[in-house]
């Protein structure tokens, strides 16, 4: 039992890499239950203590009932995938109370109005698409949000390995909240108000992810991989401003921090995706081997529409897009790429 064990347990909902690792940093400060769909997974983790190849603190316990979770938990962190995260806070909402914090670890984008399964196939608005903490304010009565992002690579902290955070809530009690349960001397947590910026720069950077691991695909060096990431943050802060975010959300932990740790990773999801399409595999074939969802490539289909909404001058997005979902020849890409006048160097400050 932890050492805090005469207060409230946390929720963590979901048992994917990153919700397990986060639940096992929780488990040094808090008791943690653990929400799981999968009974079967459930049973499984509280009878062996394993899962994901990992050791689960005993200060862990699995549970599949939502209505347990939000009756014995205050403070909450949903970190499902964002094609489940609507339904998920539609399922939960009901048990949820205004006292209720809820801190999201969700890297993507929820959309309505236009098919989920084809989020690219339609015109999309900036009124289709809402960020996780607008989810969860629309599917119930929680006021107090918040976001979890930072370079927060899931198999790193399993293993252990020290690394850092951003809590992002326009509440100063949910910052406190999630620093108390939290950091630890192998998690530090940062905090800021602005949680739109931190969830537009953890969703967006996927998409460069998917770019840089396309490049290291293909056999190419850092310095082509340095441009990339360098003029896809720049795509980032041009979205993000267009959106409602300060561009200064982009320079932190949140985004160039998360940014250069996805997009340089093999252990990066999005960046394992776009290096086995560098390597000549199909988008099927690579999305029916992977154990995971790579957000960068549903987010790609929503950004791509989100830029002709809002007239962006988008090259990276535009030519990723054709890439991944058209067919386009990688190697005509990067030569339009390398070609693209840009005006100049920093055109956002």
């Amino acid at each position: 039992m932890s050492e805090t064990s005469g207060q409230r347990p946390v929720g963590v909902i979901g048992a994917g890499s990153f919700g397990t690792a986060i639940a096992n940093l929780l488990a040094y400060n808090a008791d943690v239950l653990l929400y799981s769909r999968n009974i079967e997974l459930v049973d499984t983790i509280n009878s062996t203590r394993e899962h994901l190849g990992i050791h689960l603190s005993a200060s862990v316990q699995a549970t599949n009932d939502l209505q347990q979770l939000a009756r014995e938990c205050n403070l909450l962190f949903p970190i499902v995938p964002s094609t489940n995260f609507r339904k998920m806070m539609h399922n939960l909402g009901p048990h949820l109370r205004p006292y209720h914090m809820l801190i999201h670890g969700t890297k993507g984008f929820d959309i309505r109005g236009i098919s989920d399964s084809n989020p690219g196939g339609g015109k999309l608005k900036r009124e289709n698409v809402s960020t996780m903490s607008e989810v969860i304010r629309q599917e119930s009565v929680v006021v107090r949000v918040g976001c979890l992002s930072g370079p927060n690579l899931a198999s790193e902290i399993m293993e252990g390995q020290p690394t850092a955070t951003l809590i992002a809530s326009p509440f100063d009690e949910v910052i406190h909240a999630g620093k108390m349960v939290l950091d630890s001397k192998h998690f530090h947590v940062f905090g800021s108000h602005e949680i739109l910026g931190a969830e537009l720069a953890g969703a967006l950077k996927n998409v460069i992810a998917l770019g840089s691991g396309i490049l290291k695909g293909k056999g190419l060096g850092k310095n082509l991989q340095a441009m990339l990431i360098t003029r896809g943050l720049t795509e980032m802060v041009h979205f993000g401003k267009a959106m409602g975010a300060s561009g200064s959300a982009f320079f932190g932990t949140a985004g160039i921090g998360d940014l250069v740790a996805t997009a340089t990773s093999k252990r990066s999801r999005n960046f394992t995706f776009g290096f086995r399409l560098g390597q000549g595999e199909s988008m099927e074939d690579i999305s029916d081997s992977m154990p995971e969802l790579a957000e960068g490539v549903r987010t790609l289909q929503i950004t791509r529409q989100l830029a002709d909404y809002y007239n962006l001058r988008v090259p990276i997005t535009e030519m990723l897009h054709r890439v991944v979902f058209e067919g386009f020849d990688i190697d005509r890409a990067l030569e339009y790429l390398m070609t693209y006048p840009y005006d100049v160097d920093v055109d956002f400050l």
